[in-house]
């Protein structure tokens, strides 16, 4: 423990988490619009407290959804389902107040800058949805390529749902918090886990001994790997002492509040835009998958050991403004060198971005909960590695 250097911190939240479920309501109504419409426009947004449900946004189709049904499915799915849990799909109000997209927004996105100006390319149809920047992360510490706090507090997380479900640590309820930190050397690669917290939501009957064991047992031994743990690695349950009261009733919650744990915990940097409850029209979502597919597949390459991509947009326009590539000192070759391997590789106007990707399909809600990056049990399209060979030249 010496030779280590610092110390970095990743969170995860269940998908009882209150505004995880918000993101998983609206992450809902757009697969089932997208289902129907797969050019629809949807800005949903989803804010939740004690025996309230409330969608609002800016919605453009000509499908029909039942959404009270759609958020009353998601939260049941989720696991709150009776009263006593604080929260009930089959009794809570759902309210809806939604509008059509702005029609001085959707002139740009109909028709780019570029082909109002007479660019006939097909790619220069649609511009982007707004202005802003995104960014994608990659670094080869992990199989999944993903930094590997934020990995493990993911997988402690999901770990922490599925025990739940399955029922074989029967008296937890779907609320519940994961965070990881990690030991770094002077190498930046990670060499121990330093301390696990996981706050569980449970039964009041529960006591903290038996919550302890079980979570200890079932959930953090199964997930973190054996050679990572040390004499010192510490391991804290419901530090608190008790977690009872949680969800929607103990916490309101809001679409789009967890943009780092949807992310990468924290590692790098990011643009500010949440993905959930948007479609791929919008840059702040399709952009920056596509940023992590193209860092995914520099760092896959062997070009760098860690790799961060910035993309910037003008609203209506759909050629980026700027590319920027960030190696850590990493690269095997120039930073610029493989910005102009991307830009070869790699067409980020918001029409080639979907077309590439296949982003007009309902595959969100999926995502929405436990991280849409890195995710090996999902066969997503920003994370395959298949512009490897075109980068290696």
């Amino acid at each position: 423990m010496a030779a280590t250097k610092y110390l970095f911190t990743s969170e995860s939240v269940t998908e009882g988490h209150p505004d995880k479920v918000c993101d998983q309501i609206s992450d809902a109504i757009l697969d089932a619009i997208l289902a129907q419409d797969p050019t629809a426009r949807v800005a949903c947004e989803t804010a939740i407290s004690t025996g309230l449900v409330l969608i609002l946004g800016e919605i453009s189709t000509d499908c029909y959804v039942e959404i009270p049904r759609l958020v009353r499915d998601v939260v049941r799915d989720v696991g709150y389902d009776r009263a006593k849990y604080g929260f009930d799909a089959d009794t809570c109000a759902v309210l809806t107040s939604i509008q059509e997209q702005s029609p001085d927004i959707a002139l740009g996105v109909n028709e780019a800058l570029e082909r109002r100006s007479g660019d006939s390319d097909f790619d220069s149809t649609m511009g982007a949805g707004d202005q802003g920047i995104v960014f994608g992360y990659a670094t080869d510490e992990t199989p999944e390529y993903m930094p590997m706090p934020i990995a493990l507090a993911h997988k402690l997380a999901k770990r922490l749902a599925d025990v739940r479900k399955s029922g074989l640590i029967p008296y937890l309820r779907p609320d519940g918090k994961t965070q990881v930190t990690i030991c770094y050397d002077e190498d930046h690669r990670p060499v121990a886990v330093d301390n696990i917290i996981v706050s569980a939501q449970h039964h009041p009957e529960a006591d903290q001994a038996t919550i302890y064991q079980d979570v200890r047992q079932h959930v953090i031994e199964p997930i973190v790997p054996k050679q990572l743990w040390t004499d010192q690695t510490k391991v804290l349950v419901n530090p608190t002492g008790r977690f009872v009261v949680g969800g929607p009733l103990g916490d309101a919650g809001l679409t789009g509040r967890k943009i780092i744990v949807d992310s990468y915990g924290g590692v790098g940097r990011h643009g500010g835009g949440a993905f959930s409850g948007k479609d791929p029209s919008k840059v702040d979502r399709s952009a920056s998958y596509a940023a992590r597919h193209a860092a995914k597949n520099v760092v896959a390459a062997g070009l760098a050991k860690r790799a961060e991509v910035q993309v910037a947009y003008a609203i209506g326009v759909a050629k980026p403004v700027s590319l920027f590539v960030d190696t850590f000192g990493t690269g095997v070759i120039p930073d610029r060198q493989i910005e102009e391997l991307l830009r070869t590789h790699f067409d980020l106007r918001p029409r080639a971005i979907i077309r590439n990707l296949d982003l007009e399909r309902p595959i969100y809600r999926q995502v929405a909960a436990y991280g849409h990056f890195g995710r090996l049990d999902l066969d997503l399209p920003w994370e395959r590695l298949d512009k490897v060979k075109e980068l290696r030249g």
